[in-house]
């Protein structure tokens, strides 16, 4: 424990004399320990990738699930805590059909970001709760064009052209800032996500088995790839 954080970091609600709550920078820590997480807005949609980790070969990859679509027009992946992720995807869930029953029609995807955003903050100043140990890319699609949001344990959110959260952040993004392009195919999008999964995964090669990809088009609904077409956007990227 760091001189001067002794008991600051014991409540939710009490700030350090510097101004900040320990218990959502620890949340944050637990996003940055999570699996890399990626997601891409190409010319007609977006694209969200994820390494799902796995550490043993014991491990039945699909029973590991990191990609969760939340509607027809939107979905998710997940880095940090996946069980706190879980409760988040059901809020969003209801959420959505509360809306479509009350209003007969599909939730925009910033009305549905803000809702999840508002139950994120609301945790962190109530007591007896911590934060949610998880962040979320939200993708999808609306009559306003395509969306790819970010949020964090504070309630906080960014939309981006291009995303990653977890532990190679900071790797893809510098492959992002160099590579991205406003205009780039669906084929492309996501070869440019795999290269960056790779390079922040340090891995000899990408395997389709411990790689979820989801996908998100304007005349589509938000689906999950099943594992034959992740192997051909790998050997796609195997190619180039």
């Amino acid at each position: 424990m760091q001189p001067g954080q002794t008991a600051f970091d014991r409540a939710i609600t009490q700030f350090s004399p510097d101004g900040r709550l320990f218990q959502v920078e620890y949340a944050r820590e637990a996003v940055k320990r999570g699996t890399t997480t990626v997601g891409i807005k190409f010319r007609d949609g977006v694209v969200l990738l994820v390494d799902k980790r796995i550490s043993t070969r014991l491990i039945e990859p699909k029973s590991i699930e990191k990609i969760f679509k939340i509607d027809e027009h939107v979905g998710c992946a997940t880095s940090g805590l996946v069980a706190d992720a879980r409760i988040l995807v059901d809020q969003a869930r209801v959420t959505a059909q509360s809306h479509k029953i009350t209003y007969d029609e599909k939730i925009g995807i910033e009305a549905l970001v803000k809702r999840i955003c508002d139950l994120k903050q609301f945790l962190t100043q109530s007591g007896g709760y911590r934060p949610f140990g998880t962040a979320l890319l939200i993708a999808g699609v609306d009559e306003d064009g395509r969306h790819l949001y970010e949020t964090d344990p504070s309630g906080a959110l960014v939309s981006y052209k291009a995303s990653s959260i977890g532990s190679g952040r900071v790797t893809v993004m510098d492959v992002f800032e160099e590579e991205y392009k406003d205009d780039m195919t669906k084929e492309d999008a996501v070869v440019l996500g795999l290269k960056a999964l790779k390079k922040a995964t340090d891995e000899d090669d990408l395997d389709p088995l411990t790689v979820e990809i989801g996908m998100v088009l304007e005349d589509q609904k938000f689906r999950r790839l099943s594992n034959e077409e992740v192997k051909s956007f790998i050997d796609k990227f195997k190619e180039q």
